[in-house]
C-alpha cells in the first residue's frame, strides 16, 4: 500500500510588495497552523517517508515547521519542479518516486495541489465527509491524505486513491462537539 498527503503551503505573507511571488513567506497565522497540521497528520497516519517541497519559501517554512513532528525524520527534497507545478506535473513526480517510499507528503501550490486531490481520489472508496469538505476548495496548509492499494508508485494515477481524509486549519481549530 502507499500512501500520499498533499498539503498546501501555509498562509503567506503579502505586506512587502517588492518581494516576487517565490519569495513571499509565511505570515503569522501559517505559523501557526502549519504545525497543527503536522501534529495532525502525524497523529492520524504513519509518518511520511519522503516529502516532495516547492523551492518557493512559504512552502520551505511550511516544511521547516512540520518536520518536529516527524519522527524518524524524512527524507525530503526541495524542486523549483514543484513551484506552481500542474496536476500532471505533480502526478509525475509521484509516479517516478522510489518504490521504497510507503508514504510520500507533497507541499505545493493551489490550483495544482487542489486539482491533483480531486484528480486521483476514487469517490467509491473514500470518506464522503471528506469529500463534500474538499470539493469546494483546499485552503491553504490543508492536507487531504490518500490510500492506494498499489506497490508502486508508478501504478498511481487517476481516481485509484481513498481519501482517508481531508483537514483545514479552521478545522484543526475547532473544539470537539459534546
Amino acid at each position: 500500500m502507499k500512501r500520499l498527503t498533499l498539503m498546501r503551503h501555509a498562509k503567506s505573507d503579502w505586506v512587502d510588495r517588492s518581494l516576487s511571488d517565490i519569495d513571499r513567506p509565511l505570515n503569522e497565522r501559517g505559523c501557526a497552523a502549519a504545525p497543527l497540521a503536522g501534529a495532525f497528520l502525524c497523529e492520524n497516519a504513519p509518518p511520511p517517508d519522503m516529502i516532495l517541497c516547492s523551492s518557493a519559501t512559504r512552502t520551505r517554512q511550511t516544511l521547516d515547521l512540520l518536520l518536529p513532528y516527524m519522527k524518524p525524520a524524512p527524507e525530503f527534497d526541495i524542486t523549483e519542479r514543484l513551484y506552481l507545478a500542474s496536476p500532471s506535473g505533480m502526478l509525475g513526480m509521484i509516479t517516478a518516486a522510489d518504490d521504497t517510499y510507503q508514504h510520500i507528503l507533497m507541499i505545493g501550490h493551489n490550483p495544482g495541489t487542489h486539482v491533483l486531490a480531486l484528480d486521483v481520489m476514487d469517490p467509491e472508496r473514500s470518506n464522503h465527509g471528506s469529500i463534500a469538505a474538499m470539493a469546494g476548495k483546499f485552503p491553504t496548509a490543508a492536507l487531504a491524505h490518500f490510500e492506494f492499494d498499489m506497490a508502486a508508485w508508478k501504478d498511481i494515477k487517476r481516481r485509484a486513491g481513498a481519501l482517508k481524509f481531508f483537514k483545514t486549519p479552521k478545522m484543526l481549530n475547532q473544539a470537539p462537539s459534546t
